[in-house]
């Protein structure tokens, strides 16, 4: 039997006051917390009240670990369409935190083997993620593993799917720019967090919402892997 608990909100704002205050409750309680970040467009309004709490005096990372889900593929660090890019301008070059605590997969790196098993390393290393945020795709994906993706899967590299890639391209000066793999958590890697915040915002997310409320688990749809963990947190907006 699923244990989500799941938290309707009126509107993006509210989800995101709510996913901050899971996440202060969690750095209060353990000033040493390891934390999981995801990218993307809906975690946005939780890294700004994060960021306005820690300006306020009200919440520190000066103890905080962070270990991001995925990066691209041969993409560079400095590229303004890089995960390493997006979580220093969204949060990290903004709150308290050692630079040297925040993680984000090596995409650049020639050795992609020795990047997954590097990165596997040093969560274990950290004592695993306290809480992991999570973010889904149109096709269920969380991370970037992709339908199919085992269960069982750690660190690994991944080739993006068509609906994926084309929800990316955006976020790239020229749509061929957009990279056609990434390095991601495993599924595994995902469950082994204490704690997990699934965050689901806006009509394109109808159908995975939809799918996931069902309940069934297969592999074909990743984010339904999230029924066999004991405590996860789906804060959700503008799907019903």
């Amino acid at each position: 039997m699923s244990s989500l608990k799941w938290i309707e909100t009126k509107n993006y704002d509210e989800l995101s006051e709510i996913a901050s205050d899971l996440f202060e409750q969690q750095i209060k309680q353990k000033p040493t917390s390891v934390i999981g970040l995801a990218t993307g467009s809906t975690p946005i309004g939780l890294y700004n009240r994060l960021v306005e709490r820690n300006k306020a005096g009200i919440l520190t990372f000066k103890d905080v670990t962070t270990f991001n889900l995925d990066e691209y593929v041969g993409i560079d660090p400095n590229n303004k369409a890089s995960y390493h890019y997006f979580m220093n301008e969204h949060l990290i070059d903004h709150i308290d935190i050692k630079k040297e605590n925040t993680y984000i997969p090596e995409g650049h790196i020639n050795d992609l083997e020795k990047a997954c098993h590097v990165y596997e390393e040093q969560i274990q290393k950290s004592g695993g993620i306290d809480l992991q945020v999570l973010g889904i795709g149109v096709n269920g994906h969380i991370g970037f593993n992709e339908p199919g993706t085992s269960f069982d899967s750690l660190t690994h590299i991944v080739e993006l799917t068509q609906s994926t890639i084309e929800a990316n391209q955006k976020y790239f000066d020229k749509p061929e720019d957009m990279p056609k793999s990434a390095i991601t958590m495993g599924i595994k890697t995902i469950l082994q967090a204490r704690k997990i915040i699934l965050l689901i915002s806006g009509e394109s997310k109808q159908d995975a919402f939809s799918r996931l409320r069902t309940g069934e688990i297969t592999e074909d749809f990743p984010a339904s892997s999230l029924h066999l963990h004991p405590d996860v947190t789906v804060i959700y907006s503008g799907v019903k």
